[in-house]
């Protein structure tokens, strides 16, 4: 499958999606996405710039939500055209998809809308490649279900993404195996390294977060295997607007990506 210019599969070197949880300000947008196109292109991975221009799922309704979708989908054309980078960002069953579609490279759908058929079919018919994150209830192989609900459209290039499944109260848990189980979907398989550890509704009135784990989930994911990976990430994300208990920070993403490329090219290397 190709992407935005480049190959993506379990036997190519594996591509990154990173940025901000939600669009916060322009320069905190074109910021992160310098940083990171700086850091992909020293350690050549495929990166593409990600960052929801709405974040519909909160956990409250007085949490932060973005900027507004006219201001905040321009600021992600902006970055686009500045940074010369791919775009990735979150919709829902709201969300304007023509006006998204023409500006964006990927379209993310979130976790909890993988059922609604409708709503994975309408987004696989803008044309566009598809982000598809396995819901937290969902077992991997049920994913077969959904892509082909996607594929139905005619729109053959989708992906699958694991984040982690929900595990008594305000805990996700991540299977490795299921990054295998998906492979059989025909799809790339995806991880999320910063969502899968995520304590949903964790801090009462906002979702919390145990950042300290994602080193380690996102090496054992490239240590199975993976066609890309997803992080969250922010300046000092302490005081990010969303997600900021499960983001890794800006100033740590060199030194990860380095040691997770090492493991990707010797798991990815023939004997």
């Amino acid at each position: 499958m190709n992407i935005c210019g480049f190959e993506v599969g379990v036997d190519q070197p594996f591509f990154l999606m990173a940025g901000p949880c939600v669009v916060e300000s322009e320069q905190l947008a074109i910021d992160t996405a310098s940083a990171l196109c700086e850091i992909t292109q020293q350690l050549q991975i495929p990166f593409i710039y990600k960052s929801s221009f709405d974040k519909a799922n909160r956990t409250s309704h007085t949490s932060f939500r973005g900027l507004g979708f006219d201001k905040a989908l321009a600021i992600l054309e902006k970055v686009k055209k500045l940074c010369k980078v791919p775009i990735v960002t979150d919709v829902h069953e709201d969300t304007p998809l023509a006006e998204v579609a023409a500006v964006v490279d990927v379209l993310q759908t979130p976790a909890f809308l993988c059922r609604q058929t409708n709503f994975i079919q309408r987004v696989a018919e803008q044309g566009l490649p598809v982000n598809i994150k396995k819901g937290q209830f969902l077992a991997p192989w049920d994913m077969q279900h959904v892509v082909a609900k996607a594929r139905s459209t005619g729109n053959d290039n989708i992906m699958v993404c694991e984040r982690g499944v929900s595990f008594g109260y305000n805990h996700l848990i991540t299977d490795m195996k299921s990054l295998v189980i998906m492979r059989d979907t025909g799809c790339p398989v995806v991880f999320d390294a910063t969502h899968s550890v995520q304590l949903p509704g964790g801090q009462g009135d906002k979702s919390g977060g145990l950042r300290e784990f994602v080193p380690h989930l996102a090496r054992a994911a490239m240590a199975v295997g993976i066609a890309g990976l997803f992080m969250e990430t922010h300046p000092d994300p302490d005081k990010a607007l969303s997600d900021g208990p499960n983001s890794w920070p800006l100033a740590k993403m060199a030194e990860l990506l380095t040691m997770l490329k090492n493991i990707d090219t010797v798991v990815k290397s023939k004997p």
